[in-house]
C-alpha cells in the first residue's frame, strides 16, 4: 500500500469536508493556514489526512511550520474553522480542555509540577475528580518504561530523560487518542531516545494510540514512524513511507534529506 493512500494529501479546492474518519482517519486538516503577526505565512493551505493508530512524523527544514501545525491539532493556537477535524468534528467546536485530554502533548523539554513524580501523575484525573491508585500510577510508570521506585521522587532527583517519561506518564494519565510530539528527544542522550521511541512504538501496538511526531532527526523518524511528511515552507511538499524518503521529488526536500542524513 503506497504513503498515499495511507495519508492522503488532498487538493482543497475539489475536496468538500467529507466525514471519512470511518475510514480510519483521525484527523482531516483542510486548507489549515497561519501567517505571522509581521505578516509572513508560516502555514500556507495545509491539507492532509493523519490515519489512526499510525505514527505519522512530519520532518523539513527548520522554520518549515512544523511545530505550528502540530500545535493546531490541541488548540495552542486558534484554528479558522473548517481546517481542522477530530473524528469528524470540527476542533474549534470542541470544549478545549477536553480536547487535550484526547489529545495529548509532549515537549522538548518536560516540564514538571512541583510535588512527587506520583503527584505529577495524578494530576490530570484529579482536575476530573478520579484519584488514581498507587497502582494505577505504576502502571502508567511501567507504560513508560519507569518502574515504582520513582513514584516518590521529586523532579529535581531525576535526569532529562527521566523527567520527560514522566512527562509522557502524567500525559498517558488523561487517557489520550492521539499523542503529539514536539522534538520530544531532542534534548536527551541515545539511551533516553531509545527508551522514548520504544515507548512510542509501544503505544501504537499496544493501545492502538495515533502519534503525530516532529522530528528534526531523519533516522529517529525512519526507526518509528509508519509514513512522513515532509513540510517545507508551510507546505507538504511530499508524504512518504520512511523507506522512500530517498525517492522524495521536491529540490528542497531533497537538498534537506542530503544534508541532514
Amino acid at each position: 500500500m503506497s504513503a498515499e493512500h495511507l495519508l492522503l494529501t488532498v487538493d482543497d479546492s475539489d475536496h468538500q469536508h467529507s466525514n471519512h474518519h470511518d475510514r480510519g482517519v483521525k484527523f482531516e486538516i483542510r486548507g489549515l493556514r497561519k501567517v505571522s503577526e509581521a505578516g509572513v505565512p508560516i502555514l500556507n493551505g495545509i491539507s492532509v489526512d493523519i490515519p489512526k493508530g499510525m505514527i505519522v512524523g512530519i520532518i523539513g527544514p527548520s522554520g518549515s511550520g512544523k511545530s505550528t501545525m502540530l500545535r493546531a491539532l490541541n488548540r495552542l493556537w486558534e484554528p479558522q474553522s473548517n481546517t481542522v477535524f477530530l473524528d469528524g468534528h470540527d476542533i474549534v467546536d470542541l470544549d478545549v480542555l477536553g480536547l487535550r485530554r484526547k489529545v495529548g502533548m509532549l515537549f522538548q523539554l518536560p516540564v514538571l509540577f512541583q510535588g512527587t513524580v506520583a503527584d505529577n501523575i495524578r494530576y490530570g484525573p484529579r482536575l476530573r475528580g478520579k484519584k488514581l491508585s498507587d497502582e494505577e500510577v505504576s502502571k502508567l510508570l511501567t507504560l513508560a518504561d519507569l518502574d515504582s521506585s520513582f513514584l516518590s521522587k521529586t523532579g529535581g532527583e531525576l535526569s532529562v530523560g527521566q523527567a520527560q517519561r514522566v512527562a509522557l506518564a502524567r500525559t498517558l494519565a488523561n487517557e489520550p487518542e492521539v499523542l503529539l510530539l514536539d522534538e520530544p528527544t531532542s534534548a536527551l542522550d541515545p539511551i533516553s531516545t531509545q527508551n522514548i521511541e520504544d515507548v512510542i512504538v509501544k503505544l501504537k501496538k499496544k493501545k492502538g494510540m495515533t502519534v503525530v511526531m516532529v522530528s528534526h532527526s531523519i533516522k529517529q523518524i525512519q526507526r518509528v514512524a509508519d509514513v512522513v511528511c515532509l513540510l517545507v515552507n508551510g507546505e507538504i511538499v511530499e508524504v512518504l513511507k520512511p523507506g522512500e524518503l530517498s525517492e522524495a521529488k521536491h529540490p528542497m526536500a531533497q537538498r534537506f534529506l542530503q544534508l541532514s542524513s
